[in-house]
């Protein structure tokens, strides 16, 4: 695909390339890229259209009455964040109840809902790093677990070890372990 002779050289990555009627391959290509590398997401609604929630929104009355007294933009963000993230305290309780519930189930299981959790966590402001995580799992599991947590911690850099190198070395062990406990039985 060739492009057009005077658009070659000195586009702006800041701005979208601009259709002036011909052309249109490789307008369409830059086009294509420049969505993808501002938010992958939007691409996909140019192609198939926005996502319209078909159910109806409860209580968006109530949302309206708990707003309509505000006088800036600032005011409404504080409003709804506290009416759903609660003050301060309640938002600490709530990660503190959400970093106990990742506690004693298959690797899968846990490492499906430790995703959960976090993501909920970094919605409320409370991101966690991968190092934190790979030892938040590590420090879970159970007893049974501590040859292969010893194991790992001494072998890997914990702080380069990803989450994915980490699920995939404990749920090669689990297999192995559950292949172990069959050939007893």
């Amino acid at each position: 695909m060739t492009a057009p002779f005077n658009l070659e050289e000195g586009q702006s990555s800041a701005r979208p390339p601009r259709f002036n009627g011909q052309f249109y391959r490789w307008w369409k290509t830059r086009m294509h890229d420049y969505l993808m590398t501002d938010d992958s997401e939007l691409w996909d609604i140019v192609l198939d259209g926005p996502f319209i929630p078909t159910s109806e929104v409860k209580n968006g009355a109530e949302e309206y009455n708990r707003i309509f007294a505000c006088e800036s933009e600032k005011e409404i963000w504080d409003c709804i964040r506290t009416a759903h993230e609660g003050i301060e305290q309640v938002k600490e309780s709530k990660v503190d109840m959400l970093t106990s519930q990742y506690e004693g189930e298959t690797i899968h299981d846990m490492y499906t809902k430790l995703s959960s959790i976090t993501n909920e966590l970094r919605s409320l402001g409370e991101p966690i790093s991968t190092s934190k995580k790979v030892r938040k799992v590590l420090r879970i599991l159970s007893k049974s677990w501590e040859s292969k947590v010893d194991a790992i911690t001494e072998a890997k850099d914990l702080k380069v070890l990803t989450m994915n190198a980490l699920i995939k070395n404990l749920k090669t062990h689990e297999m192995n372990r559950s292949q172990d406990f069959s050939k007893k039985r």
